[in-house]
């Protein structure tokens, strides 16, 4: 119950930004119509929807560790975790009401991108609705970014680590634009070893419909997203442990 009270009222500081939201669900959707009328018009294959719809949605996930990032570092420099510090909520309750609200937000831009694939041209099919399954480890994982930097770094560092480097480093090393077999050598080795270019590889087995590669690829996101959350959790429950 303090979690869920909790989570409402962070629902409701996120829709008091409409710009932010309005970019972050809005940009992905701009950059998959701008690729696509740019792959309707080169005489080569670089931009097909099969392949660019799945990582495009995944590089919407990557904007979650923005909004969560944000949200809890505003809180912290607004005083209002010390505030909060008095209560009986626990470090769990606080973390699980900033999970809460942001991976329903993060499972409904999935089924936006890929809605705006198959107008664009994407055969409709059931595998669309696996796609947006495989995102949620990833969904996970970001909103876990997100929850670290918020705890280490103030509202103006969030931007700048979550909202620039973050979204272009998942953009190259998952490969939202290209294959990352085009590069190879020590570039695809080290993508490999990070967990984004898995999550969109899983996307893009779940579309194809190649079952076997998937579980894979979801338990590499997954461990990450479970280190990431842990040092998260410790790093909030210090945090607070100060207040």
């Amino acid at each position: 119950m303090r979690a869920a009270a909790f989570a409402k009222r962070n629902a409701k500081e996120l829709l008091r930004d409409p710009l932010t939201m309005f970019f972050g669900l809005g940009f992905p959707l701009v950059l998959l119509g701008l690729m696509t009328l740019i792959q309707r018009n080169v005489p080569v294959h670089v931009f097909e929807l099969e392949f660019l719809a799945p990582g495009i949605a995944l590089f919407g996930c990557t904007f979650m560790a923005l909004f969560s990032g944000l949200l809890i570092a505003k809180d912290r420099t607004s005083a209002f975790l010390a505030r909060l510090a008095a209560s009986p909520m626990t470090a769990a309750d606080f973390l699980l009401g900033y999970l809460l609200p942001l991976l329903p937000m993060a499972v409904g831009q999935s089924m936006v991108c890929m809605a705006a694939a198959v107008a664009l041209g994407l055969p409709l099919s059931w595998n669309l609705l696996a796609v947006v399954a495989c995102l949620i480890p990833s969904a996970l994982l970001f909103i876990a970014l997100g929850l670290l930097c918020g705890t280490l770094f103030n509202d103006k560092q969030v931007g700048g680590v979550c909202g620039a480097i973050l979204t272009n480093a998942t953009a190259w090393l998952a490969g939202i634009w290209f294959d990352l077999s085009l590069v190879g050598g020590a570039f695809k080795a080290v993508a490999y070893v990070l967990p984004f270019v898995h999550g969109a590889d899983a996307a893009r087995a779940a579309l194809a419909g190649d079952w076997a590669a998937v579980p894979g690829h979801l338990i590499w996101v997954l461990a990450w997203a479970a280190l990431i959350g842990g040092i998260a959790a410790a790093a909030f429950q210090r945090k607070l442990a100060r207040q």
